[in-house]
């Protein structure tokens, strides 16, 4: 079974956590880590010889075109990972479509490479904004990644598919591809996808979700991690007890553990692994349904 496997590409003072008490006026004033985090992560691939999917920021891809560059001559798929990392249940639709073509221009320009694959700035396509798929697959994306079908006090769509299938929208089919889970019990779904789950938990703890989730129900995992996750040397901007716990827990420990998964587990890109998805799925998504 080879699984997918996600990289978000972002600056250490991107997250949402971070941006709950940092003005984004201040982010081209912040000293830049990208290069070095990214060439960590680049290198630690080289060492398995995997290729992944980069869901690349916008403002990096206009700020840092030299590192989404490197990530393009290295072989690996380049996507989107919004512009400015902002919400999507937060924005109109307008504001989403403009944000989205204004990354897409950033990123092709920093790249050579159109990216066909999108997903959300902290998983934010919610039930209430589900006509964001209507825009993703009228621009031409084939790919999503961005519903989270578990409960978060932030995002998710509990219920939605655990597993890839292709959206029919409004404007066409778009692929949908949600970050790993597994059933532990008949109503108890739990992430095993990366991110902040795998700093936070022990390595086994995800191992034997993916290895459950492989062979009892044969399908693959979408893992995913960002660069500053590699980087305990970063500067701490986030603030208040929650969302330091989120955003730091676990930095120093968090590339042995990718370094773990990669050797037990195959991984390659979306597209390599979702490109010949059949199971489709109907979904209410125009921007009648419940855009603002």
């Amino acid at each position: 079974m080879i699984n997918a496997l996600t990289v978000d590409v972002e600056e250490y003072f991107h997250p949402s956590e971070v941006q709950l008490t940092l003005d984004p006026a201040r982010w081209a004033s912040l000293p830049s880590r990208a290069e070095y985090q990214i060439g960590r992560v680049l290198d630690l691939l080289d060492r398995h010889d995997v290729s992944a999917t980069f869901f690349v920021l916008g403002w990096l891809a206009e700020h840092q075109p030299r590192v989404v560059r490197a990530i393009a001559d290295r072989g690996h798929e380049i996507a989107c990972h919004s512009y400015a990392h902002q919400l999507i249940y937060q924005m109109t639709p307008a504001a989403f479509r403009e944000d989205t073509r204004r990354a897409v221009i950033a990123i092709e320009n920093a790249s050579g490479r159109k990216p066909e694959a999108y997903r959300a700035p902290s998983y934010s396509i919610t039930r209430e904004c589900l006509w964001a798929l209507d825009t993703l697959a009228e621009m031409g994306f084939k790919y999503d990644s961005s519903i989270y079908p578990i409960h978060h006090d932030r995002y998710g769509i509990p219920g939605f598919s655990r597993f890839a299938v292709v959206a029919e929208t409004a404007s066409g089919p778009i692929t949908e591809i949600p970050i790993g889970t597994v059933r532990l019990a008949r109503n108890t779904i739990a992430p095993i996808g990366g991110g902040g789950y795998l700093r936070l938990l022990p390595c086994r703890y995800t191992a034997a979700g993916i290895r459950r989730v492989n062979s009892t129900e044969a399908s693959p995992v979408c893992v995913y991690f960002h660069p500053w996750e590699l980087d305990p040397g970063q500067p701490r901007l986030a603030s208040g007890t929650l969302s330091r716990l989120r955003t730091y827990t676990g930095l120093n420990t968090m590339e042995a553990k990718i370094d773990r998964l990669l050797d037990m587990f195959e991984f390659s890109t979306i597209s390599d692994v979702y490109g010949s998805m059949g199971r489709r799925k109907p979904l209410v998504t125009s921007a009648r349904a419940g855009g603002r």
